[in-house]
């Protein structure tokens, strides 16, 4: 009895072991007196950081990265959406920008971010799902199907109702978008993927809710208790996707984060804890109210502050780290 309890343990310790996530760092170039390719993967290795989100084929850093243990989501630009329409193009992409680097370990193609039929994006709509298909067809044809997931960079801006979480939609005009891509994906095993900031749901109205610091339920939504907003948008997510046939398609987090500057509640202080609670959260095996009992991948945003970003103000202080790699928040625990 004793032997059986104690091979009951270990299986679930193993279990548990190979649900848990390490959490992987966005890796942006809009920056000035930014460290060299090389000294970048040298920063990650030497914080435990094994797995990285790049949004373009950056050749330089594709060389750095040759022969680590990294794990890599590398993105297909917006403005070559439309050239990948043309699966001879989409062949030359995957031939030139992977199976040319054959020892970096590819794990997600993002093809595209934050396309969005209500912005500025609106124009490279029709583009997504073609070059999807193209690209997942050049990956395979690679024989690199089982190691490389193919997918697009969604965002919150997408839903029109995600409160509560279990009534999240997208939309009315993205769903004709979404609908095909997320049937896609269902269709061909792929994860979406999913960039999640409470910080631009308003969180000054309950600080502690968005920085995982409260200390009970802010939202019961039909017996599910949520204690964070982060968990709040991505089950609205999950619900979203659900109505248009994706109820079983993984969301990973492609990106999250909290600015360190330029707004209200866009402080050193409020940064540190939302990136170190978030680290803890998703590497757990919580998991979510509607998708509980297992870990979240999830890219925090981003490397180093961006001051060549345009935009709101706050958008060029994400980063964990200084442009002379000194960590903000401290020493922080990827795995």
């Amino acid at each position: 009895m004793a032997t059986k309890l104690l091979l009951l343990v270990l299986l679930l310790t193993l279990l548990i072991v190979k649900d848990a996530q390490s959490v992987g760092v966005c890796y942006g170039r809009l920056g000035d007196n930014l460290p060299s390719e090389r000294a970048v993967v040298s920063l990650y290795q030497r914080n435990g950081i094994t797995r990285m989100r790049i949004y373009d084929p950056h050749q330089p850093t594709l060389e750095a990265l040759r022969g680590t243990n990294i794990e890599l989501m590398i993105g297909v630009p917006n403005d070559a959406l439309q050239s990948l329409n043309d699966q001879n193009n989409a062949n030359t992409w995957v031939r030139d920008n992977i199976q040319r680097y054959s020892n970096v370990r590819f794990r997600y193609i993002a093809v595209g971010n934050e396309v969005d039929p209500n912005n500025g994006n609106s124009r490279f709509v029709p583009f997504v799902l073609p070059a999807m298909r193209n690209i997942l067809t050049a990956v395979r044809n690679a024989g690199l199907g089982n190691q490389i997931k193919v997918s697009t960079a969604t965002y919150s801006g997408l839903l029109g109702s995600s409160f509560p979480p279990s009534n999240g939609a997208f939309r009315d005009n993205v769903r004709g978008f979404l609908e095909p891509i997320i049937r896609f994906l269902a269709q061909n095993n792929q994860p979406m993927l999913a960039n999640i900031y409470p910080y631009f749901s308003d969180p000054g109205r309950n600080l502690p809710y968005a920085l995982f610091t409260a200390t009970q339920a802010v939202v019961n939504d039909n017996g599910r208790q949520y204690f964070n907003l982060f968990d709040a948008i991505l089950d609205a997510h999950y619900a979203a996707q659900a109505r248009l046939g994706g109820g079983n398609v993984e969301i990973v987090v492609s990106e999250s984060g909290w600015p360190s500057s330029g707004g209200a509640v866009a402080t050193v202080q409020n940064a540190g804890t939302y990136v170190r609670n978030l680290i803890a959260h998703v590497r757990g095996t919580r998991g979510t109210p509607l998708k509980p009992g297992r870990s979240i991948e999830t890219y925090l945003f981003a490397m180093f502050d961006e001051n060549r970003k345009t935009g709101n103000v706050e958008e060029r202080f994400f980063g964990l780290f200084t442009p002379n790699q000194q960590p903000k928040y401290g020493q922080l625990n990827f795995n």
